[in-house]
């Protein structure tokens, strides 16, 4: 495909317009400041949140600091909110065309784009439907799904009607947690670890679980939970597996105000620990979603799907099963029991 990659966005949030100045041009001074002072936002990124990460030097605030993938045009926007719609389309060069549905953003395009920064993934089978039946490549942005139930339904008319879907959550990633993850011969291998995450709602839960693949490896296995409040401490074992720590690793979820967003992670083993100071936030997740509009875009253009996908799928399988394990006081849950 030599032109560019149509794309159709539903959901203008945070992450809706926070991936899209990644991926297409847009005016960084309507970026800076979408709406006048004193309108109502909806979301952050409609105060400037997006500007603040992505262009870093003060003395130009129209060269942008992060990475971006190209060969991107967006031409179909909707949100719940018309306005923060309107606004997105107002900052991006090509103006795409304001739809009044969910359902109208399918057409013509070649992917479909479904931003999420802090909902729960409940409704994204609803999304993700129209264009998927449509035979459409699809996007759907962390949590894949609030259920498992919903996972396996988007993923059987993803096979149905042989459109390729692709999720992916920025902390999977994240070029700072790999190279973390590269680190663990310091130490000898890691026998456990801790991650403080993002929040007890299943977006935060769902970003920490998969820092933790990121880090330590996929495969989880068991899941222990309790509180203080609602699945704010996790427990992730991988089992018996010798290439992952063999103690598990313990999440905190349930965490207060953080420094940009921030997640913290800390391996340990037989020769020390790792550890670092801030050293996952805003700052750095931007190159995390280039990651994904890479594997997005090879989707698009090949119909195969990043073998990371596989992860998404264990990362909600995951959540699921500490919901389980905290309201059945704490019991260890095997992840297969839910998935």
């Amino acid at each position: 495909m030599s032109d560019p990659i149509k794309v159709g966005i539903i959901r203008c949030d945070t992450h809706g317009a926070y991936y899209a100045p990644l991926m297409a041009p847009h005016d960084p001074y309507k970026l800076q400041r979408p709406i006048a002072p004193g309108e109502e936002s909806h979301y952050s990124w409609m105060t400037g949140g997006a500007h603040f990460y992505f262009y870093h030097s003060y003395s130009n605030p129209a060269a942008i600091s992060v990475d971006t993938v190209d060969g991107f045009k967006i031409v179909n926007v909707w949100d719940e909110h018309r306005r923060a719609a309107e606004v997105l389309c107002d900052v991006m060069d090509d103006h795409p065309r304001v739809c009044d549905s969910f359902e109208q953003v399918s057409e013509g395009v070649d992917l479909i784009f479904i931003g999420d920064c802090n909902g729960d993934g409940s409704d994204h089978l609803e999304h993700a439907t129209p264009g998927l039946e449509k035979g459409i490549a699809t996007y759907v942005d962390k949590p894949m799904a609030n259920t498992v139930e919903d996972v396996k339904k988007i993923m059987a008319l993803s096979k149905k009607h042989s459109a390729p879907v692709f999720s992916g959550s920025i902390l999977r990633h994240i070029p700072t947690a790999q190279q973390f993850a590269r680190r663990m011969d310091d130490i000898g291998g890691a026998n456990s670890g801790i991650i403080r995450g993002g929040g007890c709602h299943i977006a935060g839960q769902v970003h920490t679980v998969s820092l933790a693949q990121a880090v330590f490896g996929s495969g989880i296995s068991e899941v222990h939970a309790c509180g203080p409040g609602e699945v704010g401490m996790m427990h992730l074992s991988w089992g018996d597996r010798e290439d992952r720590p063999a103690c598990g690793v313990a999440v905190h979820h349930n965490v207060t105000e953080v420094y940009h967003s921030g997640m913290h992670v800390a391996a340990f083993g037989r020769g020390g620990g790792i550890l670092a100071e801030n050293n996952i936030n805003d700052y750095h997740y931007p190159w995390g979603a280039a990651n994904i509009l890479r594997h997005i875009k090879h989707m698009v253009l090949t119909g195969e799907v990043h073998e990371s996908m596989n992860d998404m799928i264990e990362a909600v399988a995951v959540v699921n099963a500490g919901r389980l394990s905290y309201k059945e006081g704490g019991r260890a849950v095997q992840v297969d029991e839910v998935r």
